[in-house]
């Protein structure tokens, strides 16, 4: 399982092709419901998307959003932006090149009160 507790507030995720793909999601969603965190997302080894995939990635958004938490997905490969684009979804996902930037955008984004 490719779930890295990065911070106390933070998980980065690397995604991988289905199956894997729907396991990494329903352990992440899982553990998101006991203790809320941020979240980055690494699509970088993810090929294609499937419809499946996408509804996992919207109630994923979904449940950040409840709990005001941020979803950053990133290194997305040219198939996979495709598929966002198409969709409409570029649009209500947040975007960053690498890990290294998502994880500066979710800590530059934070209120001054501490984590």
């Amino acid at each position: 399982m490719a779930i890295q507790q990065w911070s106390e507030n933070i998980k980065v995720v690397e995604l991988t092709e289905d199956p894997q793909f729907t396991d990494e999601m329903a352990a992440l969603m899982d553990g998101l419901s006991g203790q809320p965190c941020d979240v980055v997302l690494n699509l970088a080894a993810v090929g294609f998307l499937n419809s499946s995939n996408v509804s996992r990635l919207l109630r994923l958004r979904k449940q950040m959003i409840t709990t005001g938490r941020r979803l950053v997905l990133c290194g997305v490969t040219q198939s996979v932006w495709g598929v966002f684009v198409v969709t409409g979804l570029d649009k209500i996902f947040q975007f960053t090149k690498d890990v290294a930037t998502a994880l500066a955008s979710i800590q530059l984004s934070k209120p001054s009160a501490k984590e």
